[in-house]
């Protein structure tokens, strides 16, 4: 009954009728309160009102140094090469946007070998969402991305077939993807639909002590069941803040901020009591409000966005609010300290490598012991790294960020097919200064890895089978996803520094991508990349849509003229969502 009640209610009739050329040149302190009186999620009282709603801050914007490097006027024939190669780039996500259009249009992804639709995210056409800014900065600004916004305004985000909803994913996909497709664009459609997701997702933090429910219920809500929040992983509830901050900055209305802002005040609160002072642990407990209690302790998989958004939050608020420097400061000293190593490499390579940590008891002490685990996922610490070392004045943590992208374009280098698995794991070096590569002691390490999990085998017969490149001790998870991270890092660690070198690097590091990655549609994730390079890598028939709304936009930004997407002008999200900064 209340299904079919949602689905007789008018989506939305928002209150403002600015044309998107009237819109594009405000500030985001001209914006009035976007009001949506006939939407569902609008309408839907709350259980557990807030007793207060903070405002935004109205301080004075910090002037922060100037995060790009100052690019000089390039040749002719070097244009030439980087425009022949933001064409290719270009190329290959119009192969897919065109699939997506023909085989899986609103639905969530396309599966790019069968040609089917999936719907992980809601059924709310994620890939379309995600690839909205992509289309503006590729320069698809005409009848492409008007039938692209056209068809996104008719997303009902009060319709589902999924039992629980993803609340992290539905804000960086769906609210960011709209965000930053109005901040670039202007087009006022774009701002109705992120009120309407950021309306929805406002209901889950309706709970007794305003924490959100990450995996959300989002039925029993639309019922006016109470909620409770439960015990999220990090990063699922410590990444509400850049998104839901610019929300409440281009409508004026401060609930959004107050409601991340909850969040990060007992993150700050507790930051310096967890068993290593600086980093929270993997999972928390929101509906105890307790931060601090755990063993491991990692800035990869499952609490990484947590930390990328304290810089970033510095940047897109004007440092208005000093903790987001002095929490990224703390968290990035322990990090420094506890889980950046050093591998052994048989060309001596001086990069780092962010591994993961487990407090243990040792007697009446507590010691931390390091997994030298390497993830793909974690390569985007070395360009929040750099926009940090920028922004902040940490002029030695340039070198941190420079020997952490090195490491994963290192690692791509390496691999039969040039491109990096999910998880790996190398032997650190016992000192960062002094390393040099030594062949049994790597063979030791591969074997005492076979050991730990009851392996029969020697040294040998192991790099053999495992197919482990030397250095590599074990490879867990040898897919390659489609994933962003190395390729953001390199575009940021690229517009900090001019590093020329780098450009030839995210080249390479494209064509081997699509080398192994197309089908006849668009491109796949695949399952082994460890294979030999005569043999194809085998495709799982996946494309997330973070390939078109994160790998291939950061690959065109990096052949892209400087001052396209500036990163003193903008602040990405963690789904590669460009969102206007505040500047002094």
């Amino acid at each position: 009954m209340v299904m079919g009640l949602v689905m007789a209610i008018s989506l939305c009739v928002l209150l403002i009728d600015e044309s998107p050329s009237q819109i594009r040149g405000w500030s985001a302190r001209d914006f009035h309160y976007i009001k949506a009186p006939d939407y569902f999620w609008a309408t839907l009282p709350l259980i557990h009102p807030p007793n207060f709603i903070r405002p935004l801050p109205n301080t004075n914007p910090v002037s922060y140094p100037n995060v790009q490097f100052h690019f000089t006027q390039e040749t002719r024939d070097a244009r030439i090469v980087r425009e022949e190669r933001q064409r290719a780039v270009k190329e290959v996500f119009t192969r897919c946007w065109s699939a997506y259009k023909q085989h899986a249009w609103l639905s969530d992804e396309l599966a790019p070998v069968s040609g089917n639709r999936k719907n992980p995210f809601g059924g709310w056409a994620a890939t379309l969402v995600d690839s909205l800014d992509t289309l503006w900065i590729m320069d698809m600004r005409g009848a492409e991305f008007d039938e692209a916004v056209t068809a996104a305004a008719t997303i009902d985000f009060t319709l589902t077939d999924m039992g629980e909803i993803n609340v992290f994913e539905t804000n960086i996909r769906y609210l960011g993807g709209f965000l930053a497709a109005f901040d670039l664009s202007g087009d006022i459609r774009l701002l109705r639909k992120a009120v309407e997701v950021g309306e929805m997702l406002y209901h889950a933090f309706d709970t007794p002590n305003h924490m959100p429910v990450t995996r959300w219920d989002i039925h029993g809500a639309m019922r006016g069941e109470p909620q409770v929040a439960g015990t999220p992983l990090l990063a699922e509830i410590g990444s509400f803040t850049v998104e839901f901050t610019r929300l409440s900055q281009l409508t004026g209305n401060p609930k959004w901020f107050d409601a991340s802002q909850r969040i990060m005040d007992q993150m700050a609160a507790q930051q310096n009591s967890t068993a290593l002072p600086g980093l929270w642990p993997l999972a928390v407990d929101a509906g105890g409000m307790v931060f601090n209690s755990g063993s491991t302790f990692t800035l990869g998989a499952m609490a990484d966005s947590a930390y990328e958004y304290l810089p970033k939050m510095s940047a897109l608020i004007g440092g208005q609010l000093d903790i987001y420097q002095k929490m990224y400061e703390q968290a990035i000293e322990a990090a420094l300290t506890h889980n950046l190593f050093r591998p052994m490499t048989p060309t001596n390579e001086d990069i780092l490598i962010a591994g993961q940590v487990r407090m243990r008891s040792n007697g009446d002490s507590v010691i931390s012991q390091l997994e030298p685990q390497g993830q793909h996922l974690v390569c985007f610490l070395g360009g929040l790294v750099a926009l940090a070392s920028k922004l902040f004045n940490r002029y030695d943590d340039m070198t941190i960020a420079t020997k952490l992208v090195d490491g994963c374009v290192w690692t791509y280098k390496v691999f039969p097919h040039g491109i990096m698995p999910e998880t790996f794991l190398m032997k650190p070096c016992a000192s960062n200064d002094n390393c040099r590569w030594d062949d049994a002691s790597w063979e030791e390490e591969v074997e005492a890895m076979a050991e730990a999990n009851n392996e029969d085998a020697t040294p040998d017969e192991i790099i053999a089978q495992r197919r482990l490149p030397r250095g590599f001790t074990a490879i867990p998870d040898k897919r390659y996803i489609l994933r962003p991270e190395a390729i953001e890092s390199v575009f940021v660690l690229y517009r900090t520094t001019g590093r020329e070198d780098l450009v030839e690097s995210a080249w390479d590091m494209f064509q081997a991508i699509n080398r192994s990655t197309a089908t006849q549609l668009a491109n796949s994730a695949v399952l082994d990349i460890t294979l030999p390079s005569d043999q194809m890598p085998p495709p799982s028939d996946s494309m997330e849509s973070f390939w078109m709304g994160e790998t291939l936009k950061y690959l065109y930004l990096i052949f892209s003229e400087p001052e396209r997407i500036s990163l003193d002008e903008f602040v990405f999200n963690t789904e590669a969502h460009p969102l206007r900064r505040l500047k002094g």
